[in-house]
């Protein structure tokens, strides 16, 4: 008998990872109760809510689950490593894929592959020990920031003015991961674009989300700010003109390519003196009440429910 591949309905077991075992894990937490919810309201009655830990490979098995919906964030989340379990399981999920997700969660990786296809970058060095640092960073002006290179949502970064600054700082990033990522501050205007794919009549298109671009009541937008509410004022769109708009989608589109990112992703900027340069792409973007995406695309007329819906779809892709 021929084996027919069965297809993603509303019959379909669906399992909504979440939690985890990163830095990142509450902003997991809250964002896979959204879209475990939205799931249910959509009517995928065989949805389940599952708090990742070492035992995943057993819990999902367990639960015989046909489809991931992937929600966590950071390490083990987004790096591609749950990624490659779902594909030895034979389960179909949301997303980057496994290369896309370890080279985004990299910011040295992602920067190489960047600036090998024009993309603008901010001068930045990479360090892995703090004895290299004052050699490192003689082509480098402060201030700067400093960045884990293999973190997410701002957690270990800081801003420096001085030297003295920087070995504490460097101390601090290499609490959360042993490589760290010395980057020029600019006094800019920070935004974000979504970049989302969809299945039109057999065709992959992808399209970017309105630019969203935000003042901070922080110095910078670190993770109170992101977290917190209040602390942040979207600007949704953001006030670049129409060809600054268009050129920044289009980098975004570009960067998602030339990682070999699928699905979605969020690629976040600072624009200074009308450049727009890339700081990092997210391939796994928050989705809860305060995040980026759900706003940007609510702008564009995709409710919560709606995203959610079109993200579950790319797990087909």
């Amino acid at each position: 008998m021929e084996n027919i591949e069965k297809r993603l309905n509303k019959e379909s077991k669906i399992a909504v990872l979440c939690g985890g075992m990163s830095a990142e894990r509450d902003v997991s937490l809250r964002s896979g109760k959204n879209v475990f919810n939205a799931l249910l309201e959509l009517g995928y009655k065989n949805t389940k809510l599952i708090d990742v830990d070492k035992n995943i490979a057993k819990t999902l098995c367990d639960g015989e689950f046909e489809y991931a919906f992937n929600v966590l964030h950071g390490r083990y989340g987004e790096d591609g490593c749950i990624q490659g379990l779902l594909e030895i399981m034979g389960i179909k999920y949301t997303g980057c894929k496994v290369k896309s997700s370890a080279i985004c969660m990299d910011k040295e990786t992602t920067k190489n592959i960047l600036s090998s296809h024009a993309i603008p970058l901010i001068s930045s060095v990479c360090v892995a020990n703090e004895d290299e640092l004052q050699d490192a960073i003689s082509g480098l002006e402060y201030p700067l920031m400093v960045k884990p290179v293999k973190e997410g949502s701002s957690i270990g970064m800081s801003k420096v003015d001085n030297f003295d600054e920087l070995k504490v700082a460097f101390e601090l990033a290499q609490k959360s991961d042993r490589k760290i990522l010395i980057e020029e501050y600019y006094q800019g205007k920070s935004a974000t674009v979504g970049v989302l794919q969809k299945n039109v009549n057999g065709v992959i298109e992808t399209f970017a989300t309105p630019i969203l671009g935000f003042e901070t009541k922080t110095q910078w937008y670190d993770y109170e700010a992101k977290y917190t509410k209040g602390l942040t004022k979207f600007i949704l769109p953001a006030d670049f003109d129409e060809k600054l708009t268009k050129q920044i989608q289009d980098i975004a589109i570009k960067s998602f390519q030339a990682c070999e990112c699928s699905g979605l992703a969020r690629v976040d900027f600072l624009v200074y003196n009308n450049t727009p340069y890339v700081l990092e792409i997210n391939t796994n973007p928050g989705m809860t009440d305060l995040s980026d995406l759900p706003a940007q695309a609510n702008h564009m007329g995709i409710d919560y429910n709606s995203l959610v819906e079109l993200i579950l779809k790319t797990s087909e892709f």
